[in-house]
């Protein structure tokens, strides 16, 4: 998870990104940047989500949380 809130910004093409930041708040938040989250959880950790559970995790925090709470 060391470089995870870099990881997060690049998906979300923005600078930086912080932890309480909302996901929705991004002008890039769509099914596609969920697709692409999706595929990040999966290749850089080895977990697995539905679109439904990467939307419920409403913050760059709240979406650490639920990738850790799969590791």
């Amino acid at each position: 998870m060391e470089n995870y809130l870099e990881s997060i910004a690049d998906l979300l093409e923005v600078e930086s990104v912080e932890l309480t930041d909302s996901l929705e708040s991004f002008d890039v938040w769509d099914s596609l940047t969920i697709l692409s989250i999706i595929a990040y959880c999966d290749s850089d950790f080895d977990v697995q989500f539905s679109s439904d559970e990467i939307e419920g995790a409403d913050t760059v925090q709240g979406l650490k949380d639920l990738i850790q709470s799969r590791m």
